[in-house]
């Protein structure tokens, strides 16, 4: 599947389909396994040097490249310590936080490794409308899904090409959500986490697809919202000069 943000006109549009593919699939009685991957600082581990490979074989302008090249050529930075700052060091990593074309980047930095980790050709995932439908990206957070635990196959293979061009997977915030049973995983020594519950894109993902959790949840944040805006502009209007009010018992009531 396209990663939704960081596009034009779209949003949220993957909690949508995370929560229509688990009520398909409980209607059809199947299971279905996910994988939310996180990336350990994924803007800043983006290397230059790859990354201009990459857009080549992307067929990116060369014009487009050469721009792109010069706008983040010549980096330098020094870090402040208890004993003085360093001396100057080049910088061959990351992308400039907040700047529109970061995101773009990344889409295809993130494009590269799902294409070369053959996830597109995988038979692992789930049939939707005939099309095999393994993956789910939202900005930098990838969701792996599977019917069956194949599914950590498509990981250790995302996790291979991750690796190949300098990111990380954050096996800490990596978490597993299923509908059936499942083993735990080992990976680098560490175990992946499974849950019952995942927040995804801010808005919280629960095993069987029910949004009651996150209603509940949506109202209380609605409640505390108006809290908050009582503090911050109802009641210093109602306070303002209360500290040099002479008042009576009476007014005290």
């Amino acid at each position: 599947m396209f990663k939704l943000p960081f596009r034009k006109g779209r949003g949220t549009d993957q909690i949508a389909n995370i929560r229509w593919i688990i009520k398909k699939v409980r209607e059809f009685q199947k299971n279905i396994y996910f994988c939310f991957i996180d990336y350990a600082k994924a803007f800043d581990c983006v290397d230059h040097n790859k990354l201009w490979k990459i857009l080549k074989e992307m067929e990116i302008p060369d014009h487009m490249t050469h721009f792109l090249r010069n706008l983040h050529a010549g980096q330098e930075a020094r870090v402040r310590t208890g004993h003085g700052p360093t001396d100057w060091f080049q910088i061959g990593k990351g992308v400039y936080q907040g700047c529109i074309l970061s995101s773009c980047l990344f889409n295809l930095y993130a494009e590269y490794i799902i294409r070369n980790a053959g996830l597109e050709e995988a038979q692992a995932g789930i049939k939707i409308a005939g099309r095999n439908i393994n993956n789910l990206r939202y900005a930098d957070d990838t969701t792996l899904m599977a019917e069956r635990e194949e599914l950590k196959g498509l990981l250790m293979k995302l996790k291979e090409e991750s690796e190949k061009i300098g990111l990380k997977l954050n096996i800490q915030k990596t978490k597993i959500m299923a509908s059936g049973p499942i083993t735990s995983w080992q990976i680098d020594g560490e175990t992946v986490e499974i849950v019952s519950d995942f927040s995804f894109g801010g808005s919280k993902i629960t095993a069987d697809g029910g949004c009651s959790h996150e209603i509940k949840r949506r109202l209380l944040l609605g409640r505390k919202g108006m809290t908050n805006l009582d503090s911050a502009m109802v009641f210093p209007v109602v306070m303002y000069g209360c500290e040099s009010w002479t008042v009576k018992k009476a007014e005290c009531r």
